[in-house]
């Protein structure tokens, strides 16, 4: 699995939600984006390391605590050479362990290790009730990607299942050139963070390893990205395209990570293994062939038309290209426009130092929840002439609404929950 550091800082505050710099302009990530990271074991759990430089096996997260207390109960776990079991905490920063009284409270006796995001200061301790020190672990070296990926997860999780949700409720009574600049704004830094992701997945990776990586966390979007990533690093590429791996077998051996409740058949991880499968035999050089692909238009701007925009670049024909010369059609509907957005245009720019930010705006939608193509469709009705359902605007979409969830959460009051 590839460790990455998202270059990014807590900023002084207490509370559940942390304001967060990115490389291009501060987001937020709560709390509980967190316990579910940790819950799903979303981070590179054979690299995980104590901050006094103990090796961590996660052997059970522990049983989801919804109500007063620590964050997950009855965790198994091997740290050094001992079995241990108890209650795990979970804070985006150390200091709220301290800041939320926890170390007076009798209800986090059991507490046998504290889960952060960032590593804390040098001489930083995690003390429990009777003055034992609490081991501690940073996730921020461990993610797969970076961490506002995750916060659009969450926010997309929210909207899941929730259709005729009118999210523009709050943006309709501005112009819609100003809902549009708000929307793009919000994508275009998604565009600069996932290029940036992408130029060090090369760095570190390879160009090869590197397509391979980012093919495979698209084909377990979103929920198994992780298991997908960790199989990414376990059988190489070679192993897949000259036969050696059988899907069947490596979805057997990561049976335990999957998460398969409540999904549709086409995106069994059974399924999309098979569909990797398939392509690479039938295209075993696909990402030489992606490094050499070549778009003919001139860069295109974000604030034309998304029709205008496809017309004038060819885009259509060139969906058609990619999805035969780099896939041999083996992959389509919304994933494969998923693919082109999250891997094969990122890769590409980051590669080419390329200007292709207006091809991923315009690219044709991929996998998006019902509620967010509702809201396209809403927008459609203000000015038909800007928008269309078009990855960009998605993209905007989610962002601005996790921008909504997070300052909801901000205006709690504070000291609410654990």
């Amino acid at each position: 699995m590839l460790l990455l550091d998202p270059q990014i800082r807590p900023e002084d505050q207490e509370g559940h939600v942390a304001e967060i710099q990115g490389a291009d302009g501060p987001y937020s990530f709560s709390e509980l984006i967190l316990q579910k990271i940790w819950m799903r074991r979303e981070f590179d759990c054979a690299a995980a390391m104590t901050m006094d430089g103990r090796p961590l096996m996660v052997q059970h997260p522990g049983r989801w605590n919804r109500c007063a207390g620590p964050d997950f109960r009855c965790a198994r776990l091997r740290l050094g050479t001992c079995d241990i079991a108890g209650d795990i905490e979970v804070h985006v920063n150390a200091a709220d362990w301290d800041v939320h009284g926890h170390a007076a409270d009798p209800e986090y006796d059991r507490v046998v290790l504290h889960v952060v995001l960032f590593p804390p200061p040098p001489g930083h301790r995690t003390l429990g009730f009777d003055g034992r020190e609490i081991p501690v672990l940073s996730l921020l070296s461990l993610l797969p990607r970076d961490a506002e990926s995750f916060a659009l997860d969450d926010a997309a999780e929210h909207l899941a299942g929730r259709p005729a949700m009118r999210l523009f409720d709050s943006l309709r009574s501005m112009p819609s050139g100003c809902i549009r600049d708000t929307l793009c704004g919000h994508a275009f830094r998604r565009w600069n963070e996932k290029v940036r992701f992408a130029r060090i997945r090369i760095e570190r990776l390879g160009w090869g390893n590197a397509c391979h990586h980012a093919a495979l966390e698209c084909m377990g979007y979103s929920g198994n990205r992780a298991p997908m990533l960790k199989i990414a690093g376990r059988w190489a590429l070679g192993d897949w395209s000259s036969g050696g791996v059988s899907a069947r077998d490596v979805w057997t051996a990561m049976q335990d990570c999957w998460r398969v409740r409540c999904g549709r058949p086409a995106n069994h991880p059974l399924h999309r293994l098979r569909q990797y499968s398939d392509w690479v035999e039938a295209v075993p050089d696909w990402p030489e062939r992606l490094a050499s692909f070549t778009f003919h238009a001139p860069a295109l701007p974000v604030s034309t038309s998304t029709r205008e925009a496809r017309r004038a670049s060819g885009m259509p024909a060139m969906r058609r290209r990619l999805a035969s010369e780099i896939l041999a059609f083996r992959i389509g509907g919304t994933r494969f426009d998923t693919l082109v957005c999250d891997a094969f245009l990122p890769l590409l720019a980051a590669r080419h130092s390329a200007a292709l930010a207006g091809y991923w705006h315009h690219w044709y939608l991929g996998d998006a929840p019902d509620s967010v193509r509702a809201a396209l469709c809403d927008a459609v009705g203000v000015d038909s002439r800007l928008f269309s359902n078009c990855n960009g605007l998605a993209q905007g979409i989610l962002a601005w609404y996790n921008a909504q969830i997070m300052g909801r959460l901000t205006d709690r009051e504070p000291g609410a929950g654990s």
